[in-house]
């Protein structure tokens, strides 16, 4: 930077400073702030882009207790619907799990992420809380110290620098938090599982009233209620393909094929609103801490979706983070956030092996094309299906993490 433009950036303060305003962000900005923390959320999408992206849309009980906790949860219980079904299909029938009346999990709360978003968002404005949109943080400097700082590009294009106590990273996987992490401060866990989902919206009613497992010769799809008028679709898709590669109509019969609508119903057509192409990879951040720079959300960990946790980990992780730098700031014990990084790595490695555990049971693995290979993990996991159909063991410990964090 020069020395004219060192001059007109322009200096700021918050005892924390938030980067991203998802889940994570926006819940740990509003509890930081009934705390009477001076804080601030650093976004780097338009407010209208933080709203209406389409993420997850299944909340566990856990995040609708820490939601109900801290007064957050209004719009869920109106507009949320209550869901604890879901339905394999496979060459050898089809079968429905009522998971939500089995074990200590409990049912899902189906409700859009972006609507959870905007009712956040909608709650920390009200609150009198400070939102930068279109703000992108570009680096996180000075963590070995005890006055980190923010830089960041503000809408006209100046510079700012943030000065504070503390740095909250619930900016993902890609953001300035974790690109800031001096090399050697912690250690970086990732697993590529080899599979490509093409991730669908469609303008179209639940064809089924569970969430839709179907596992074919051709590859995984499955079906996602989301609201009464959209439904989210996945296939598995070859790698390398773009989005848009097929027409809307070798989509909906792709789908047809390997729902096996033939035999258990058609599926309710409708325009696609949304394609999106993604890997499934996971990675872990670990610790989740240095110095005065904490991690939460995708940027303390991403997992596959097969699942549905990432949403659910950021809401415990910004509940766990609020109260341990309330604490430090409000009353000089930072035991909590001593411990803030074990607690949340050991929610993280769970999800992260019941994840990797559905994604087994939902393709094939990589080396499908080894003929060997191919035919003794096809017979593997239709023993693990067997095994889920038949035995209540095996049912209660699906219905506990499949529905827990």
């Amino acid at each position: 930077m020069t020395e004219s433009n060192t001059s007109r950036t322009l200096r700021e303060s918050a005892d924390v400073v938030v980067l991203g305003a998802g889940p994570a962000g926006l819940v740990l900005g509003i509890l930081l702030h009934t705390a009477g923390i001076d804080c601030v959320i650093l976004e780097r999408a338009s407010r209208t882009h933080v709203q209406t992206r389409a993420r997850a849309g299944f909340l566990a009980p856990t995040t609708v207790r820490i939601l109900d906790r801290h007064g957050l949860a209004d719009g869920l219980h109106r507009h949320g619907r209550r869901h604890g079904t879901c339905e394999f299909r496979t060459e050898d029938g089809r079968f429905r799990l009522d998971y939500g009346a089995l074990g200590h999990g409990g049912q899902h709360h189906v409700y859009p992420q972006q609507h959870l978003v905007t009712d956040l968002l909608n709650h920390y404005l009200g609150l009198g809380g400070r939102i930068r949109f279109r703000t992108e943080a570009l680096g996180v400097h000075d963590t070995d110290g005890t006055r980190p700082s923010v830089t960041a590009c503000e809408p006209d294009g100046r510079s700012t620098r943030w000065t504070a106590r503390y740095v909250a990273g619930c900016d993902g996987r890609y953001g300035a938090a974790r690109r800031s992490l001096p090399p050697g401060s912690v250690r970086h866990h990732a697993y590529d599982h080899g599979v490509t989902w093409l991730g669908l919206l469609a303008e179209a009613p639940a064809s089924l009233d569970a969430v839709g497992y179907a596992i074919h010769d051709h590859g995984f799809a499955g079906h996602m209620a989301r609201t009464p008028e959209v439904t989210r679709y996945y296939l598995q898709w070859e790698r390398g393909t773009p989005a848009d590669a097929w027409p809307e109509q070798r989509i909906w019969d792709e789908l047809d094929v390997r729902m096996r609508a033939a035999e258990h119903g058609p599926l309710r057509r409708g325009r696609l609103l949304e394609r999106g192409v993604f890997d499934l990879a996971c990675d872990v951040v670990e610790p989740l801490r240095h110095g005065p720079l904490f991690l939460a959300g995708d940027a303390a960990s991403l997992l596959a979706p097969a699942a549905a946790k990432g949403a659910n980990l950021a809401v415990l992780e910004a509940e766990i983070l609020a109260e341990a730098l309330a604490d430090a700031l409000t009353r000089g014990d930072t035991a909590g956030l001593d411990t803030y990084s074990d607690r949340c790595l050991e929610h993280i490695w769970r999800a992260q092996e019941f994840t990797g555990w559905m994604t087994r049971l939902l393709h094939a693995p990589p080396d499908r094309d080894q003929d060997a290979g191919s035919f003794f993990h096809a017979a593997l996991r239709r023993s693990r299906l067997a095994s889920l159909r038949t035995s209540r063991i095996h049912q209660d410990w699906f219905a506990e993490n499949y529905v827990g964090v």
